[in-house]
Protein backbone atom coordinates (compact mmCIF):
# COMPACT_ATOMS: atom_id res chain seq x y z
CA UNK A 1 0.00 0.00 0.00
CA UNK A 2 1.35 3.50 -1.04
CA UNK A 3 -0.10 6.83 0.61
CA UNK A 4 0.63 9.82 -0.79
CA UNK A 5 -0.17 13.85 0.87
CA UNK A 6 0.28 16.95 2.39
CA UNK A 7 2.59 16.69 5.73
CA UNK A 8 1.44 17.99 8.97
CA UNK A 9 4.84 18.22 11.11
CA UNK A 10 4.44 18.77 14.99
CA UNK A 11 8.03 17.77 17.63
CA UNK A 12 8.37 15.96 20.51
CA UNK A 13 6.27 14.53 23.23
CA UNK A 14 3.28 14.72 21.27
CA UNK A 15 0.95 13.71 24.18
CA UNK A 16 -2.53 12.13 24.05
CA UNK A 17 -4.09 14.75 26.03
CA UNK A 18 -2.97 17.24 22.67
CA UNK A 19 -4.05 14.99 20.39
CA UNK A 20 -7.17 14.91 21.53
CA UNK A 21 -8.03 16.61 24.86
CA UNK A 22 -9.79 15.21 27.90
CA UNK A 23 -12.65 17.83 27.75
CA UNK A 24 -13.82 16.19 24.25
CA UNK A 25 -13.89 12.74 25.16
CA UNK A 26 -18.11 12.83 25.96
CA UNK A 27 -18.40 10.56 23.08
CA UNK A 28 -15.84 7.83 20.89
CA UNK A 29 -17.80 8.54 17.69
CA UNK A 30 -14.87 8.92 15.26
CA UNK A 31 -16.49 12.25 13.70
CA UNK A 32 -17.05 14.06 16.85
CA UNK A 33 -13.19 13.35 17.61
CA UNK A 34 -11.84 14.48 14.45
CA UNK A 35 -13.08 17.98 14.97
CA UNK A 36 -11.05 18.25 18.07
CA UNK A 37 -7.88 16.84 16.71
CA UNK A 38 -4.95 18.61 17.51
CA UNK A 39 -6.73 21.53 18.41
CA UNK A 40 -4.58 22.20 21.73
CA UNK A 41 -1.25 22.30 19.63
CA UNK A 42 -2.70 23.38 16.11
CA UNK A 43 -6.32 25.00 16.50
CA UNK A 44 -6.73 25.00 12.29
CA UNK A 45 -5.74 21.19 11.69
CA UNK A 46 -9.22 19.96 11.39
CA UNK A 47 -10.41 22.82 9.03
CA UNK A 48 -7.17 22.12 7.12
CA UNK A 49 -6.58 18.62 7.17
CA UNK A 50 -7.64 16.80 3.61
CA UNK A 51 -8.34 13.01 2.90
CA UNK A 52 -4.95 11.44 2.35
CA UNK A 53 -2.57 13.95 4.40
CA UNK A 54 0.16 12.65 6.55
CA UNK A 55 1.67 13.56 10.04
CA UNK A 56 4.98 13.98 11.13
CA UNK A 57 6.43 14.28 14.87
CA UNK A 58 9.73 13.92 16.72
CA UNK A 59 10.25 11.74 19.41
CA UNK A 60 7.91 9.98 21.76
CA UNK A 61 4.59 10.68 19.72
CA UNK A 62 1.77 9.80 21.48
CA UNK A 63 2.76 9.56 25.16
CA UNK A 64 0.74 10.33 28.40
CA UNK A 65 -2.70 8.66 28.72
CA UNK A 66 -3.64 5.35 27.24
CA UNK A 67 -6.98 5.98 25.39
CA UNK A 68 -7.64 4.60 22.07
CA UNK A 69 -9.64 7.96 21.05
CA UNK A 70 -5.87 9.20 20.19
CA UNK A 71 -5.12 7.11 16.96
CA UNK A 72 -9.08 7.25 16.47
CA UNK A 73 -9.55 10.77 16.23
CA UNK A 74 -6.07 11.29 13.97
CA UNK A 75 -7.57 8.40 11.34
CA UNK A 76 -10.93 10.28 11.15
CA UNK A 77 -9.76 13.17 10.39
CA UNK A 78 -8.12 12.14 7.31
CA UNK A 79 -4.63 11.41 8.06
CA UNK A 80 -3.46 8.09 6.42
CA UNK A 81 -0.08 7.91 8.12
CA UNK A 82 2.19 9.05 11.11
CA UNK A 83 5.82 9.53 10.82
CA UNK A 84 7.34 9.46 13.81
CA UNK A 85 11.19 9.51 15.42
CA UNK A 86 9.72 7.03 17.58
CA UNK A 87 6.09 6.30 19.31
CA UNK A 88 4.88 5.60 22.78
CA UNK A 89 4.39 2.07 23.46
CA UNK A 90 0.76 2.03 24.10
CA UNK A 91 0.18 4.42 21.20
CA UNK A 92 1.95 2.10 18.96
CA UNK A 93 -0.23 -0.42 19.97
CA UNK A 94 -3.52 1.25 20.03
CA UNK A 95 -2.36 2.71 16.46
CA UNK A 96 -2.37 -1.12 15.01
CA UNK A 97 -5.69 -2.13 16.48
CA UNK A 98 -7.41 0.74 14.88
CA UNK A 99 -5.95 0.58 11.52
CA UNK A 100 -3.66 3.94 11.83
CA UNK A 101 -0.64 3.42 9.71
CA UNK A 102 2.63 4.57 11.29
CA UNK A 103 6.35 4.03 11.00
CA UNK A 104 9.59 5.31 12.56
CA UNK A 105 12.15 6.98 10.97
CA UNK A 106 14.45 9.18 12.70
CA UNK A 107 15.76 10.68 9.95
CA UNK A 108 12.47 11.37 8.05
CA UNK A 109 10.78 12.78 11.32
CA UNK A 110 14.30 15.58 11.24
CA UNK A 111 14.34 16.23 7.84
CA UNK A 112 10.56 16.47 6.14
CA UNK A 113 8.73 19.82 6.86
CA UNK A 114 5.54 21.27 7.36
CA UNK A 115 3.49 21.11 4.01
CA UNK A 116 5.79 18.73 2.23
CA UNK A 117 4.36 16.47 0.09
CA UNK A 118 5.32 12.93 1.10
CA UNK A 119 4.54 8.92 -0.18
CA UNK A 120 5.34 6.33 1.45
CA UNK A 121 4.88 2.37 1.04
CA UNK A 122 4.46 0.35 4.12
CA UNK A 123 5.58 -3.09 1.73
CA UNK A 124 9.48 -1.07 2.16
CA UNK A 125 8.85 0.83 4.57
CA UNK A 126 9.92 3.60 1.50
CA UNK A 127 9.25 7.20 2.49
CA UNK A 128 9.79 9.99 -0.57
CA UNK A 129 9.87 13.69 0.23
CA UNK A 130 8.30 14.47 -3.19
CA UNK A 131 8.95 17.83 -2.62
CA UNK A 132 12.67 17.67 -1.55
CA UNK A 133 13.39 14.99 -3.94
CA UNK A 134 14.82 12.72 -0.82
CA UNK A 135 14.45 9.11 0.39
CA UNK A 136 13.90 8.03 3.67
CA UNK A 137 13.87 3.98 4.90
CA UNK A 138 11.78 2.85 7.45
CA UNK A 139 11.12 -0.88 8.99
CA UNK A 140 8.33 -2.57 6.79
CA UNK A 141 5.35 -3.87 8.81
CA UNK A 142 5.31 -7.64 9.10
CA UNK A 143 3.28 -9.16 7.25
CA UNK A 144 0.17 -9.74 9.86
CA UNK A 145 0.50 -6.04 10.97
CA UNK A 146 0.13 -5.02 6.99
CA UNK A 147 -3.30 -7.27 7.83
CA UNK A 148 -4.10 -5.59 10.60
CA UNK A 149 -3.84 -1.96 9.06
CA UNK A 150 -5.42 -3.14 5.45
CA UNK A 151 -8.54 -4.32 7.41
CA UNK A 152 -8.60 -1.58 9.03
CA UNK A 153 -7.95 -2.55 12.76
CA UNK A 154 -7.97 -5.39 14.58
CA UNK A 155 -11.75 -5.94 15.02
CA UNK A 156 -12.35 -6.21 11.12
CA UNK A 157 -8.61 -8.44 10.76
CA UNK A 158 -10.36 -10.59 13.46
CA UNK A 159 -13.67 -10.84 11.51
CA UNK A 160 -12.04 -11.09 8.44
CA UNK A 161 -9.69 -14.02 9.42
CA UNK A 162 -12.44 -15.91 11.75
CA UNK A 163 -14.87 -15.93 8.39
CA UNK A 164 -17.52 -13.67 10.66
Amino acid sequence: MVVRGRVFKYGDNVDTDVIIPARHLTSADPAHLKEHCMEDIDPGFAGEVKEGDIMVAGRNFGCGSSREHAPIAIKASGISLVIASDFARIFYRNSINTGLPILECAEASEKIDNGDIVEADFETGTITDVTKGETYHAKAFPEFISGIISAGGLVEYTRKEMGL
